[in-house]
């Protein structure tokens, strides 16, 4: 396996620049496995064009000066309880500090959690929009600082997979956001389920998130092979979160690779950094706080800063770096 810095690459890779770092948003053609994630009945011909149409008048109405780049990060976990959620929030609320337009999407659908650890009551959820029922606008709720949320709602009925009607409703009530947003913050469920596959194979970049359980790397690598061997995407972020130490971080982020490497030549691994074990975490989920606000001077509130900061400052892939990169490859699925 090829080292570089906190970067593993599997054998097949040529050495990258030792002073690259950081990390590496890349997106692989979206192919035609992406048919088998969502198998479903196809959208009548006529409202496929029609969509597509519209979709490019507006493309072309917007101002190219109005157009920014927006960082479309999925963060998944292989295993369930490894403070996923808690990272999507307190990643939010430090980009948001960096001077950030931040939207979190709560992409676990069955489960959803942000709300919850940030206090929130929302009266409608991302399946609201979905179905049809109420609009962007008024589902978006208000987030800490500036940070706006779509989202979900927890104990109903799970939304598994997306109709190829659904998913172009996600797409259009994106596309209005564009302007309006730089990090877009998928927070995805655990596992590999058909949405968790689509929200990780739609996004620009993507955040795995292990702790040090055996069964968190073994899961992480699981949807790792998921997503390398079904679907061609190679590079992930890796954050080790609840560790106790640098070292042990850097060892869970060793193992993920030796894992890794066995099986899958071609594979970036980018070590985004860890997040310490800080009773201030666990103190700021009672109190329904993200611990960047509860406790900012806490070790782990200082960890989370570092890694935002490593993100922004890494250059994004200019080439999938807007709302547009969904419908592209979405409307073509």
């Amino acid at each position: 396996m090829i080292r570089v810095g906190n970067r593993f690459q599997g054998r097949d890779r040529r050495r990258a620049d030792a002073g690259s770092g950081g990390f590496v948003a890349f997106h692989s053609v979206w192919n035609d496995g992406m048919q088998k994630v969502n198998a479903k009945p196809p959208v009548k011909i006529g409202m496929r064009r029609a969509l597509k149409a519209a979709s490019k008048n507006a493309a072309s109405q917007a101002s190219s000066k109005d157009r920014r780049s927006v960082r479309a990060i999925s963060v998944s976990s292989g295993k369930g309880g490894v403070g996923k959620s808690s990272v999507v929030v307190n990643l939010a609320i430090a980009f948001d500090r960096l001077g950030q337009r931040v939207l979190i999407i709560d992409g676990d659908l069955g489960l959803a959690n942000i709300h919850v650890l940030l206090g929130l009551s929302p009266q409608y959820s991302i399946r609201d929009v979905l179905e049809g029922r109420r609009t962007l606008e008024e589902v978006l709720i208000a987030g800490p600082g500036k940070i706006r949320i779509l989202p979900a709602i927890s104990g109903k009925r799970t939304l598994t997979r997306f109709t190829d009607e659904q998913k172009l409703i996600f797409l259009e009530m994106l596309d209005g956001l564009e302007t309006e947003i730089d990090v877009l913050l998928i927070d995805t469920g655990a596992g590999i389920s058909d949405t968790v596959l689509y929200f990780n194979l739609a996004a620009q970049e993507k955040i795995i998130v292990v702790n040090s359980d055996p069964a968190s790397i073994a899961d992480a690598y699981t949807l790792i092979e998921t997503l390398y061997t079904k679907y061609r995407e190679r590079h992930f972020g890796v954050l080790a979160n609840g560790v106790r130490g640098a070292r042990a971080g850097k060892d869970i982020f060793s193992r993920l690779c030796k894992a890794a490497d066995h099986l899958l030549d071609g594979l970036s691994l980018d070590y985004l950094g860890s997040i310490p074990h800080d009773p201030c975490i666990h103190q700021a989920v009672i109190e329904q706080r993200p611990v960047m606000e509860a406790f900012p001077e806490a070790p782990s509130a200082a960890a989370f800063m570092r890694v935002a900061e490593g993100i922004r400052k890494a250059a994004p892939n200019t080439n999938h770096g807007t709302i547009r990169f969904f419908r592209k490859h979405i409307l073509n699925a």
